[in-house]
């Protein structure tokens, strides 16, 4: 019993340490920042996001700031988008690289990404669409970014086959000294890495290696967006799991219960 109750004891001194950590984050946040995320204009969607996206606590850990020029890699539905151009808009120059034409769910999301910037340009600022895809890898003009940013797109690159150039185009593209940031879903490590990532979970390990493969150096890890709950076994892989609830109705209530999935947040630093 005493066991037990040390136990207890540590796992709520843990996350009690989690949170402070967290709310120091915030705390140290750029005020412009702050701002960004607390906008009403920002899609309703996406607000309902942050409580599982940590928006302010991940954009400090990379190191944001304002009159930085920053390359975000597959914007999807534009969650970041919608923080980072305004933000960006006054004193920073913003790339977003979108997925090369030829797979049609892409394609369909490119379209709707574009005519959303568009009506939204006031807010969003100037936003220099390039491309990233295999043989369009030029991300931005070489050296000139302070900061690349990818967001859950690690494994669709894994899967395409052209990880490793992806990497490679954000080290071509940052300064020296420049920062890449990749957040993903988290693998298991008990288990070995596809190197397809179908289940759309990437090890941690797996994908420091993938970036000092291409260069980089690590910085650092933050746990800011992990999940205990996600056991990373479900049918559909991580899109089993919100938002995407591949399985609609059936065990939603559970699915939703466990949230977002278990997610790594790293740094690294193009060497100087």
């Amino acid at each position: 019993m005493q066991s037990l109750r040390i136990r207890a004891l540590f796992a709520v001194t843990l996350i009690a340490l989690v949170g402070t950590t967290a709310c120091l984050a915030a705390a140290a946040a750029d005020p412009a920042l702050v701002s960004a995320v607390a906008s009403p204009q920002r899609n309703p969607a996406h607000i309902a996001r942050d409580s599982a996206r940590h928006p302010v606590e991940e954009l400090t850990f990379f190191g944001l700031a304002p009159g930085m020029t920053v390359v975000e890699l597959w914007p999807g539905g534009g969650y970041w988008t919608d923080i980072l151009g305004p933000y960006l808009a006054p004193h920073g120059r913003y790339y977003v690289a979108l997925p090369v034409p030829g797979n049609a769910e892409e394609d369909a999301g490119a379209k709707k990404f574009r005519a959303r910037i568009t009506a939204e340009k006031e807010r969003l600022g100037t936003l220099h669409e390039t491309a990233l895809g295999k043989d369009h890898f030029e991300i931005a003009p070489a050296g000139s970014a302070d900061l690349v940013l990818t967001f859950r797109n690690l494994h669709n690159w894994m899967e395409d086959g052209f990880a490793d150039q992806a990497l490679a185009a954000s080290f071509k593209a940052l300064k020296p000294g420049g920062i890449l940031g990749i957040e993903a879903h988290r693998g298991r490590t008990d288990q070995p890495q596809d190197p397809k990532a179908k289940s759309g979970y990437v090890r941690q390990d797996y994908a420091i290696e993938l970036a000092k493969k291409a260069g980089f150096e690590f910085v650092g890890a933050s746990e800011i967006d992990a999940n205990p709950r996600d056991t990373k076994d479900w049918p559909d892989g991580v899109w089993t799991l919100p938002p995407t609830l591949t399985l609609g109705d059936k065990d939603r209530a559970r699915y939703l219960a466990i949230g977002e999935a278990d997610n790594f947040v790293l740094k690294f630093r193009k060497p100087r």
